[in-house]
């Protein structure tokens, strides 16, 4: 990179532009997962601007047809910016193409937009000429855009990832998607289990309470500090305060009655409430962690009503049962099928990318 030279784009030059305003309420379009799905765009700052998957016939049914694919996308109010290969359903967007536009070079320009988003803000919304005026900076080679560096070089990042998510998939044991009989027997027989209410204090007895540690009071450190929130799972710093630290394989609920699941030790301020489940299996405290949000987190607990440690003794929760007793070893087995399930795509996802880079290795060679 220290050897590139760079030169500087205007947007409008490099690109035609076009608005896409689709007039149906989203609430109105059918979540479809299955492949007559198509990508729903919004102008959202995360998850690469999706949204979810939509029925691609209802979209041209209504006069919505999809958007041809292979194009930059970015917000129309808002300074979202993402590259969308395949073809996509929108709403409130601006979408941006060129002939030479594909998935290598997309990302790349991608990201050296949004570089350049921080020029937008409430008061200074982005907007179609905006985005045409936008300069950016491209590596050139002889004065023209350098493509084939801009390939390379996404080219090598996404190996170097790759093999990383390779070597933790091993290391963890994910690579093996597999399932058991046994786990092919829960996933069958699931829906004819037998549940039963708990209440949570009598299952795993009084929960804790955190204690409030003020931002300007914490010391940098590696033990991860837990407030409430949904933004990196609540961890709101890394402290090396002498507080008190809880146990992995634990539940943790805050103000809103968000519970989540945490396998490592953490500390957390007065608004956090430690269930402890550590007694459990790991995937046993998952399917309980699970349990306890679907009771807890339905509205109930708010800025005005906030959820305490006294609340989760109060929490029945409903569990599958061996007997008159929660089947722990089922919720495990069930967990872990699950996992499995998920996982499967990531591995073969892997297992596609080491191959089509060995092919390359092999032809320069």
């Amino acid at each position: 990179m220290e050897n590139v030279e760079w030169g500087e784009f205007r947007l409008g030059d490099l690109f035609a532009f076009e608005a896409i305003k689709q007039a149906k309420s989203q609430r109105e379009i059918p979540t479809d997962d299955t492949k007559n799905g198509v990508p729903y765009i919004v102008q959202s700052m995360f998850n690469n601007m999706f949204s979810r998957n939509v029925n691609k016939q209802w979209l041209i049914e209504h006069n919505e047809a999809p958007v041809s694919g292979n194009r930059i996308v970015l917000g129309v109010t808002l300074p979202a910016v993402s590259y969308q290969p395949k073809e996509f359903g929108a709403s409130q967007v601006i979408t941006a193409k060129s002939v030479w536009l594909n998935e290598i070079n997309g990302i790349f320009i991608s990201v050296a937009i949004s570089k350049l988003m921080y020029k937008f803000s409430y008061n200074q919304k982005p907007g179609m000429q905006n985005y045409k005026d936008l300069k950016i900076q491209l590596p050139t080679k002889k004065g023209k855009i350098d493509f084939e560096f801009m390939e390379s070089f996404i080219a090598e990042l996404e190996a170097e990832r790759i093999m990383k998510l390779e070597a933790y998939l091993v290391a963890t044991g994910l690579k093996d998607y597999t399932l058991t009989a046994e786990e092919q027997k829960v996933l069958a027989d699931f829906e004819r289990e037998k549940w039963q209410t708990f209440n949570l204090e009598k299952l795993f007895g009084k929960s804790t309470r955190g204690r409030r540690l003020k931002s300007d009071n914490r010391i940098p450190g590696i033990l991860p500090f837990v407030t409430a929130g949904e933004t990196d799972e609540g961890v709101s710093a890394f402290i090396g305060n002498d507080v008190i630290v809880f146990p992995a394989n634990t539940t943790t609920i805050d103000m809103f009655g968000s519970a989540k699941y945490r396998n490592y030790k953490y500390g957390g301020d007065d608004h956090i409430a430690v269930v402890h489940t550590e007694t459990l299996p790991k995937f046993a405290s998952i399917f309980v962690t699970t349990a306890i949000h679907k009771t807890s987190y339905n509205g109930q607990f708010n800025y005005g009503r906030n959820f305490y440690a006294k609340d989760a003794g109060e929490l029945n929760i409903s569990l599958p049962v061996k007997g008159q007793k929660p089947d722990f070893e089922l919720m495990e087995t069930l967990i872990s099928a699950i996992q499995k399930l998920i996982i499967k795509d990531v591995v073969l996802y892997t297992d596609r990318k080491l191959a089509a880079t060995q092919i390359v290795v092999n032809s320069k060679v």
